[in-house]
């Protein structure tokens, strides 16, 4: 019968998991890919997260706005406590552009839009009361139609300073309307960029006579991002067909003297604007990034301070004028990355210190490459690296990476007003370390299997786990331990063989049906099973785990191996008497001694077993051999009866001097356990 050797199985799962070894990495590259894949594709967790990053290095780093070239005219709650309720008469816009015309305002924007006629206008007032008050006299009416128009006044006033007018975006289709756009059109440099930009079906426009006095109209529409916080705005839109700048950059057209704005692009989209001979960078799509500072009552003034002539002197001088509202009941307050609500009109001026200071803040059209490629080395530097150092120390030099890109990132949006995404390669470096370990961790159970199944038929079960969780065992080298050592041997087993000459594969099957059982009364016996030769049997108890009563475990497995013997054998008398042929009953002895051995791991390299040698093991088969003579199925030494005394049946025989030692044995029977 050959023999069966748990270590060759070893070795040949080991050769499974040498060619497994590159498994992990290929995971891991497969995980590079996806990742990279996925950043191409920019889905919006991925830009939550990238934007959570940039408010992030704005708090910690926000813009200064000391002397702030805007200044914001605001209809504040005094305002409308003082002048009333808005909207207000035009004839008050009139005098509020005329007052800061003469303050010194460069230019005045207006975040604001009048799409009808004033209603507080004489004339218009007129026939409306003359609908609604019986007793208003024609004389009353008729003074009240002399009057100026204030809608043509609030032009006049317009026309006599450099004023945009603000439109806003409609999600539907307007008519154009008389003297609808006469202002400059946009130069393109480069090509066309009307389908790159955010567009509008329609607008919301003021009343032609103001549009016609106004220097110039931009749209004051913002666009929030996914989270709902302001961060860019577009510096143009897209309407009807046509492209038409925002507020801000119009009014910085009108304040540098009128010159016509440009929007240049080139292969990855549009690049920038041009106005007033400088260059502003934006977006592939026409959106600029705001470099916010915290909102600052400085930049305000109450336009009833400028009305009643208390704001002090000089506050407008040279500067850019925006109109537009903070009260709270105007409701135009937006979130941003530094405050919850800020003012909308204040966010315009926001476009404008930015770019006016130089702050500008620019995401570059390399930045998408640039972050996938620093994503793929951190990647790389992980697959190369785990399998080889470990978990732990690759772990210390991933959080060095991830700091050194954390403050790479800072140093850039600090130094540089540079916006570069370090989320995405600290994401992408972490999730090909988390799958090498987890392919690591898979690989390990899958070694653990493997030494199951190459030893659970030949190991015990407790055994079989500690090696599993244990592969360090399976090394060569030994310990020395007291063991108990059984050897088992059919008798008479020449007879047997030759009865089945004819037919050798009976005889297999015979020796696999007589080993089955008695190799499961050692196992089921916390006994570990050291080798089979031919017939016989070998194994021990106390190695490798402890087992304080080893003699005990190992009496009891030889007491249970004659038991599964006689039960075959019944079994095979009933086969032998049904087919009519001859029964030839097996019979075993049983050798059992205790004593120190070396116990271990015994062999080369490239073979090896685990085994126990000493002169308890040779004294242990030499009772083995003694079972015929003296006519027991079970010897065991004087070692293991005294273990076994007052617990076991046991028959001393005498005294036996075996061969290889000098001195005489006393040897013993075992008959069965006491009750």
């Amino acid at each position: 019968m050959q023999t069966l050797n748990p270590a060759k199985q070893t070795g040949r799962f080991g050769r499974n998991a040498m060619l497994g070894l590159g498994l992990p990495r290929l995971l891991g590259l497969l995980v590079l890919l996806a990742l990279t894949a996925i950043k191409y594709g920019d889905p919006a967790p991925l830009e939550r997260l990238r934007l959570a990053l940039f408010d992030r290095y704005m708090i910690e780093k926000p813009r200064l706005a000391a002397d702030s070239p805007v200044v914001i005219l605001d209809i504040d709650e005094r305002s409308l406590a003082k002048i009333g309720q808005w909207p207000w008469s035009r004839a008050v816009m009139a005098r509020l552009v005329d007052a800061a015309s003469k303050a010194g305002a460069v230019a005045i924007g207006f975040d604001i839009v009048f799409p009808e006629p004033d209603r507080l206008s004489p004339p218009r007032l007129a026939e409306t009361l003359a609908r609604s008050l019986p007793t208003l006299t024609p004389d009353m009416a008729e003074r009240l139609r002399q009057e100026p128009d204030t809608d043509a006044t609030f032009a006049d006033a317009i026309s006599r300073a450099r004023v945009v007018l603000g439109r806003s975006g409609l999600p539907y289709v307007t008519p154009a309307g008389e003297g609808a756009d006469p202002h400059m059109p946009i130069a393109m440099i480069g090509g066309e960029a009307l389908e790159l930009l955010p567009s509008y079906p329609g607008v919301l426009r003021n009343i032609p006579v103001l549009e016609k006095a106004a220097a110039g109209v931009g749209l004051f529409s913002v666009l929030s991002e996914l989270d709902g916080i302001i961060r860019r705005v577009p510096l143009a839109f897209g309407i009807d067909g046509v492209v038409r700048p925002a507020l801000a950059i119009e009014l910085l057209r009108v304040a540098t003297g009128g010159d016509a704005l440009a929007l240049k692009r080139d292969s990855a989209g549009i690049s920038g604007f041009i106005v007033g001979g400088n260059f502003i960078p934006t977006e592939r799509d026409g959106r600029f990034w705001i470099n916010f500072s915290p909102h600052d009552l400085n930049r305000f003034v109450s336009i009833a301070d400028l009305l009643d002539g208390s704001m002090p002197s000089g506050r407008l001088k040279d500067k850019l004028v925006l109109v537009g509202s903070s009260a709270i009941g105007l409701q135009d307050l937006r979130p941003t990355p530094l405050d919850r609500a800020m003012p909308g009109v204040e966010i315009h001026a926001q476009v404008l210190e930015t770019i006016l200071s130089g702050a500008v803040l620019t995401r570059p059209h390399y930045a998408l490459g640039a972050e996938i490629l620093v994503g793929a080395l951190i990647g790389l530097i992980m697959i190369v690296l785990v399998p080889r150092l470990g978990t732990l120390p690759v772990l210390a030099l991933g959080a060095a990476l991830a700091f050194v890109t954390w403050r790479a990132g800072g140093y850039l949006f600090n130094a540089h007003g540079l916006l570069m995404d370090v989320v995405y390669p600290l994401v992408a470096g972490f999730s090909v370390f988390l799958t090498l370990v987890f392919a690591n961790y898979w690989r390990e159970e899958r070694q653990k299997r493997d030494i199951r199944a190459a030893f659970q038929h030949y190991l015990a079960p407790s055994l079989v786990e500690r090696l599993a969780k244990e592969p360090e065992l399976l090394r060569l080298g030994g310990e020395t331990r007291e063991l108990t050592v059984l050897f088992s041997d059919v008798r008479g087993f020449t007879a047997v063989a030759e009865s089945y000459r004819a037919d050798p594969q009976a005889l297999t099957s015979l020796m696999n049906r007589l080993l089955s059982p008695l190799s499961s009364a050692i196992t089921e016996n916390g006994g570990t099973i050291d080798k089979y030769m031919g017939d016989a049997v070998m194994a021990f108890w106390n190695a490798p785990l402890d087992e304080p009563d080893h003699a005990g475990k190992a009496a009891a497995a030889a007491l249970d191996m004659r038991a599964r013997l006689a039960a075959l054998d019944t079994e095979r008398a009933a086969e032998a008497k049904a087919e009519g042929r001859v029964h030839l009953p097996l019979e075993i002895g049983i050798g059992i001694n205790s004593g120190p051995c070396v116990v271990g791991n015994m062999g080369s390299e490239f073979r090896f077993d685990y085994t126990a040698l000493g002169d308890a093991v040779n004294l242990a088969s030499r009772l083995e051999g003694l079972t015929a003579r003296y006519g027991q199925p079970i010897l065991i030494g004087e070692a293991t009866a005294e273990k076994l005394n007052g617990r076991f049946n046991l028959l001393e025989l005498g005294c036996e001097t075996v061969k290889g030692k000098q001195q005489e044995t006393r040897i013993f029977a075992l008959l069965g356990k006491l009750k």
